[in-house]
């Protein structure tokens, strides 16, 4: 069974920003945190301090994190773990005994996108566990509804009810759990609107499913708030704007296409506002 939380580990305040917000989910789980630095090359000394001071910041940067996470989270068990191989390679080989691997990308202001690495985007598209992506800046105030006396903002699950699945629900039911957040559950869907005289209304259709999907998760969950949307649209357009008001969008990857990530899955983690976490499914 996974019992641990990956954070990779660069140096970057990207990625010392998602090892916060991997540190603050491990303890909500319950779980370790490890701390993962991938270094190819042995760092070297020129005697140049103008020349050593970013090899220098990179040879500390995993130690530096660990003792800064201690520090912030004593109750947390942490492990930091050196990997000579590639950074792509290393998360994903930290994939096959990890929960979640969370990944920093670097954030701008205001709606503009993320700014996702090649590295991200690989590990993305091939990891075997749920990959959260973090952006700069994210803050643990930003999971809270401003001035709500501490109610956490809302989980949002982009469901595909052509392709409904147990992990990709599951992840995010306990991410509402855990957070005694809502949890709210978006379908988009661009049939016509308006039903031809011999159909049923496809608004009415979609409703439906969507309950019929979510009716045994929510059994499971009895204490979890859930409101069920089915919204007429483009699914990238409505997940961004919900992402504005959200702790946590939680994606699906079909594992069964590859290791690609489609085409809402591309426009979601480059543009929305909040944490994404793209969970693998068959």
């Amino acid at each position: 069974m996974r019992r641990h939380i990956t954070a990779g580990i660069d140096g970057s305040r990207e990625s010392r920003d998602a090892a916060n917000w991997a540190a603050r989910e491990a303890l909500r789980r319950g779980l370790s945190l490890h701390l993962l630095h991938a270094v190819q090359e042995p760092v070297t000394r020129t005697g140049l301090p103008e020349l050593d001071a970013p090899a220098e910041h990179e040879r500390t940067a995993l130690d530096n994190a660990a003792v800064q996470l201690s520090y912030a989270h004593p109750a947390l068990e942490i492990h930091p773990i050196r990997s000579p191989a590639p950074p792509a390679a290393a998360l994903t080989a930290a994939a096959k005994t990890s929960e979640a691997l969370v990944l920093g990308s670097r954030g701008f202001t205001g709606m503009a996108a993320f700014l996702v690495g090649s590295v991200a985007l690989a590990v993305t598209a091939r990891a075997t566990c749920p990959v959260v992506l973090v952006r700069a800046g994210e803050r643990p105030e930003d999971e809270y509804e401003p001035a709500a006396h501490g109610r956490s903002r809302p989980v949002v699950l982009a469901l595909d009810l052509d392709h409904p699945c147990d992990e990709l629900i599951g992840y995010a039911f306990e991410a509402a759990a855990t957070r005694h957040a809502p949890l709210q559950a978006i379908h988009a869907w661009a049939i016509p609107l308006v039903p031809s005289a011999d159909a049923d209304d496809p608004a009415s259709v979609k409703a439906g499913e969507l309950t019929a999907v979510l009716a045994p998760w929510r059994h499971k969950f009895p204490d979890i708030e859930v409101q069920e949307q089915p919204l007429h649209g483009r699914a990238a357009h409505h997940l961004l704007m919900a992402s504005t008001r959200a702790s946590l969008l939680v994606i699906g990857r079909r594992t069964s296409n590859g290791p690609h990530l489609g085409p809402v899955s591309h426009s979601v983690i480059h543009h929305v506002l909040c944490p994404v976490a793209v969970v693998p499914h068959g």
